[in-house]
């Protein structure tokens, strides 16, 4: 890390930054790094907004250490309702219940949708449940030949409550994603490949250094282009086309007075490599 910046305060995670890219790494193996129960959640929080505060960071990488990527919510904790575990947090009424997950693991995917940089998640492990959804709220998903990924919250008879039907489908489609949904079926890294929910599948031991040399190559770009370039493609999920690209072009005279843009042209013609300074 660099020791001029400011970084998050975490609680179950570490930060590393190196060259531009940020790993964020769930350090809760002994609760195979349930978001529930831990203090994963706001250590998620906090990064996404830190990476939004800090130009010097472009890409954000999330893996978990450990065998597991991420359980998804405490299982136990569910089943621990009564007496000294009323105050848990899936414990209490109706009201209490829908105010714990608005704030709880709801946050997760509302800071995850504002982030402005691309965020890749390198899948160690099995990633289930709001496990699961979180990778599905990442950018790009390369994973560990030992991933394992289900929605499997009907198997508990309970619903994706932190919005894993809503990622899920626009991810892969409604059909697949309903199988996928209804059956709770799990399935391997492979399948995962083949429905267009990893990019990539590699070994154990490859799995941090290929998700980093695909940072990388990110990194390397203009930092206000490629951030501009993570909001367009959000927005273009929102929009009709000629609003679109009425957007599209107020972006693009923002980029075009930059002096990165200067750099990368003057760059391309004198054949040498760029040196972009974020401004």
């Amino acid at each position: 890390m660099t020791d001029t910046l400011q970084y998050p305060v975490l609680n179950d995670s570490t930060l590393t930054l190196d060259s531009r890219v940020a790993t964020l790494t769930f350090q809760r193996h002994d609760v195979r790094n349930a978001l529930t129960g831990t203090g994963l959640i706001d250590d998620l929080v906090n990064v996404a907004e830190w990476v939004n505060r800090t130009p010097e960071v472009s890409v954000l990488i999330i893996t978990g250490d450990g065998s597991a990527f991420s359980a998804g919510g405490n299982i136990k904790e569910m089943s621990e309702r009564d007496g000294e575990h009323k105050d848990g947090a899936f414990a209490g009424d109706v009201y209490e219940v829908q105010n714990k997950y608005r704030q709880g693991i709801q946050r997760i995917p509302l800071a995850m949708a504002k982030i402005d940089i691309p965020v890749i998640a390198a899948v160690n492990g099995p990633a289930i449940g709001a496990g699961f959804d979180l990778t599905c709220m990442c950018d790009l998903r390369i994973g560990s030949t030992k991933a394992l990924l289900g929605e499997t919250f009907v198997n508990l008879g309970i619903i994706p409550g932190d919005g894993g039907a809503w990622f899920l489908q626009r991810l892969i489609g409604y059909q697949k994603a309903a199988e996928l949904t209804f059956t709770g079926r799990v399935i391997g890294a492979d399948e995962a490949k083949e429905l267009g929910i990893l990019l990539e599948v590699v070994e154990p031991e490859q799995l941090l250094e290929k998700a980093q040399e695909l940072a990388s190559r990110m990194a390397e770009k203009p930092p206000q282009a490629l951030r501009m370039t993570k909001r367009l493609m959000k927005t273009a999920q929102k929009m009709e086309l000629p609003e679109f690209l009425e957007h599209c072009a107020l972006m693009q005279g923002i980029c075009h007075n930059t002096e990165d843009h200067l750099e990368a042209v003057n760059a391309f013609v004198e054949k040498r490599t760029p040196n972009y300074q974020g401004k």
